[in-house]
């Protein structure tokens, strides 16, 4: 057997979990050197940085930093409001791992002639047969499995996802006894956004065309300010005065309309999707029972999928509420992830 010790590049983001994920793979044996994504300039991203190169001076690994700022512009913010613009709710996070994480990143770090990529998500990769399983997380409550449907055989093949068998607890109190914390809390919330609320990012964007607000005869009840500033099943924030709780139920784009109905019109027994990617390969050509997860935090439930060509239709076995345009859902059998799309 080889002495040479397996080349890892680690994405560190400056926060607590990447960090970790680099310990646990120093002290596993392999060769380890941190990379940094440049990817938007603002201050909190500067402190982020230093802490991402702190984190390696303390672990004695060499840091490397990559400007993927065009890159994150063009697949990520660009994106982001291509889909708001179209009256849809983008999940940018999905698309940051696709082609920036996963795609650019990945790419850039094997021409450094590492065998692997890691990152602090919490999920769980496991070979069976030669085909890499994409698996939920021990910890279900920071399971991150969802945000990564997009991933196929030859990207798996060379990730590694070190903190996918700890609990967050475990992960604090690994970087407590290692001097690694207290790390930067990365922003929860949309990183490229920082301090700023999304409507202050939106309008800085482009500009917003305000417009009417129906009721779902036709009726118009009030104005809007501009559809990006809404989502299906919102409640809050329309302006329009109502004896009855109203929600967003539909945005029309094309007529620059906002209509507003009552909770009830909001469940939906089937959705359609489209951009589909199946983990193992290609798309089952038979339906197939799958549990289906329309948004990050809400429960995966059990559904029937029929592939189309390029799309497929999904009925749900209970109703579900608030099915939005723009984000992801995401199939399961037990803890395993089979694959996902885009809500259409």
């Amino acid at each position: 057997m080889s002495m040479t010790k397996e080349r890892v590049a680690v994405a560190l983001s400056g926060g607590l979990d990447s960090s970790v994920a680099a310990l646990l793979l120093k002290d596993a044996g392999y060769e380890i050197l941190g990379v940094y994504m440049r990817l938007w300039d603002l201050s909190h991203a500067q402190r982020l940085e230093h802490r991402a190169e702190y984190v390696c001076h303390t672990l004695g690994i060499s840091f490397h930093v990559l400007d993927l700022q065009k890159e994150f512009e063009h697949c990520v913010i660009d994106y982001f409001c291509q889909e708001y613009r179209r009256g849809r709710t983008p999940n940018p996070c999905i698309a940051c791992n696709q082609h920036v994480k996963f795609g650019f990143l990945l790419d850039r770090a094997l021409s450094l002639g590492v065998d692997y990529l890691a990152t602090g998500h919490y999920a769980r990769i496991e070979k069976t047969n030669g085909i890499c399983r994409l698996l939920r997380a021990k910890d279900m409550g920071k399971d991150q499995s969802y945000f990564l449907y997009t991933l196929d055989q030859s990207r798996l093949s060379h990730l590694l996802f070190p903190l996918g068998n700890y609990s967050k607890t475990e992960v604090r109190q690994l970087a407590q006894r290692k001097g690694l914390s207290p790390a930067i809390r990365p922003s929860q919330d949309l990183c490229f956004i920082a301090q700023k609320s999304y409507h202050v990012f939106l309008n800085q964007h482009f500009p917003s065309m305000p417009g009417d607000i129906l009721d779902t005869q036709g009726a118009i009840l009030g104005h809007h300010r501009g559809i990006a500033f809404y989502t299906i099943g919102q409640r809050h924030g329309l302006g329009v005065a109502s004896n009855t709780p109203l929600y967003v139920t539909k945005i029309e784009p094309e007529n620059n309309r906002i209509v507003l109905g009552n909770k009830d019109e909001l469940y939906k027994q089937e959705v359609m999707a489209k951009d589909l990617t199946w983990v193992a390969g290609g798309l089952p050509f038979q339906p197939v029972a799958v549990s289906a997860q329309i948004r990050y935090k809400s429960a995966a439930t059990e559904a029937v999928l029929f592939p189309k060509k390029d799309s497929a239709r999904i009925r749900f076995s209970q109703p579900q509420w608030a099915v939005t345009p723009g984000q992801a859902i995401v199939f399961y059998r037990d803890d395993e992830l089979l694959g996902g799309g885009i809500i259409d």
